[in-house]
């Protein structure tokens, strides 16, 4: 009898054990939901970092998501890219959990690349080969390439604005010449076309210049549609910007 009545506590202790471990596997799995990418959209990715700067990141988010709420258009999955898929922190605080690790993963074809400042993109993000080799290889078939702020240093520096006008936050405009002085730089405007890239001062400017693109995609009616779901008062012909000839 106490030999049956051990036998079964061993049996229960094991199944609990298993059910728990079970429990906690299933919860790990849990932990990553990928995000939902539709066809017939635009696949728009953000190069996100330790160090990235909220708005530079949010202010084009907020604008390419939104394009999901107009009807009659191709509209933007969006998504995030790091090195990573633990939490990274922004240079406010803020911690995301990105979409896919570009180190690791099959990533859906991106279409529009934006990427966004951080803090270390004037120094020790420029030595970050297999970042850079990322941006090389998305930059050969993608039909937009962006940067807000300082992430045009990180394009610069894959190489990829040797031949087009670019621009960057106005404070670091020098920086950027002496960092690159092979480069058509300009630094009257707030956000500059050439070619397929779009450059941007940065800052609040990263809405207009995400607004821009959209006006490009969709049209004008579309862009105004989309500002003012954001409250924003957008007439490009009042932002001052280069498209060269």
């Amino acid at each position: 009898m106490k030999y049956t009545y051990l036998l079964f506590l061993i049996f229960i202790l094991s199944t609990g054990c298993n059910t728990k471990k079970e429990q906690v596997n299933t919860s790990v799995q849990k932990e990553r939901t990928l995000p939902l990418i539709e066809e017939g959209r635009y696949n728009v990715a953000f190069l996100i970092m330790d160090g990235t700067y909220n708005t530079e990141f949010t202010a084009p988010f907020d604008i390419f998501q939104h394009t999901q709420f107009r009807k009659g258009i191709k509209a933007m999955n969006t998504f995030t890219v790091a090195n990573t898929l633990d939490p990274v922190t922004t240079f406010e605080g803020v911690r995301i959990l990105p979409d896919f690790d570009y180190t690791n993963d099959s990533i859906p074809q991106i279409d529009i690349l934006v990427v966004p400042s951080a803090e270390h993109h004037l120094d020790s993000d420029l030595k970050d080969s297999i970042m850079l080799n990322f941006v090389r290889r998305v930059n050969k078939n993608a039909l937009y390439m962006t940067s807000h702020c300082d992430g045009a240093f990180v394009l610069a520096k894959a190489g990829v604005l040797d031949s087009v006008i670019s621009t960057t936050f106005p404070s670091d405009i020098e920086l950027y010449r002496k960092t690159f002085p092979y480069l058509e730089i300009t630094d009257n405007v707030l956000f500059v076309h050439d070619g397929k890239y779009i450059t941007s001062a940065g800052g609040a400017k990263s809405f207009e210049a995400a607004l821009y693109l959209c006006e490009v995609l969709y049209g004008k009616e579309i862009a105004e549609s989309i500002a003012q779901g954001l409250v924003i008062d957008w007439d490009v012909s009042k932002v001052p910007h280069l498209i060269p000839e």
